[in-house]
């Protein structure tokens, strides 16, 4: 299974968070999985696909032009498909995984997570969303989710819509 990752590139962020990457990247890789991502070092980004290869994935990178003249590209991808912009990435990545998985981020991750939930419920794909809710960190989110069900902004039974899971053990169960 190819599986999409979207997450932090950010290095200074707690190390429990990191260790999330090497956990997810270790669990891809030991099951023979295919890791999809931006192909770009820092953060989780660095430390999931670092893991993943260690572990036997094969790993592709999906990077824009502006993340490789910033001297950020990943050497650790088996294919490094270049795209014209970050829209690109996103509809490359979503494109070519089976399933997507959302660790913490900030606004790239919240950009590419709503990306593939909204194309998702106008029927351009039905691959699993899987958001990790580590220690709450999208618990916001989910309460906003909550509010705009709450006032119809979306529909009581969503036909389309992503899984927030609080650990890894639940994530790697759901994509099993």
């Amino acid at each position: 299974m190819k599986i999409a990752v979207y997450c932090s590139a950010k290095d200074v962020i707690p190390e429990e968070y990191l260790a999330l990457g090497d956990a997810l990247g270790r669990w891809i890789g030991e099951q023979g999985h295919t890791l999809v991502y931006g192909g770009a070092t820092g953060g989780l980004m660095s430390r999931t696909s670092q893991a993943a290869k260690a572990a036997g994935a094969y790993v592709i990178g999906v990077i824009p032009p502006r993340i490789v003249a910033a001297g950020r590209k990943a050497d650790n991808c088996d294919e490094l498909y270049r795209v014209r912009c970050m829209s690109e990435r996103k509809q490359a990545m979503r494109d070519m995984s089976d399933a997507v998985v959302c660790l913490p981020g900030s606004y790239g991750t919240l950009d590419e997570m709503m990306d593939v939930v909204s194309s998702g419920i106008v029927g351009e794909h039905k691959k699993p969303v899987y958001v990790l809710n580590y220690k709450g960190f999208y618990e916001p989110l989910r309460q906003q989710i909550e509010m705009m069900r709450r006032l119809h902004f979306i529909p009581e039974q969503e036909a389309y819509k992503p899984v927030f899971v609080d650990t890894l053990e639940e994530l790697y169960e759901l994509l099993h």
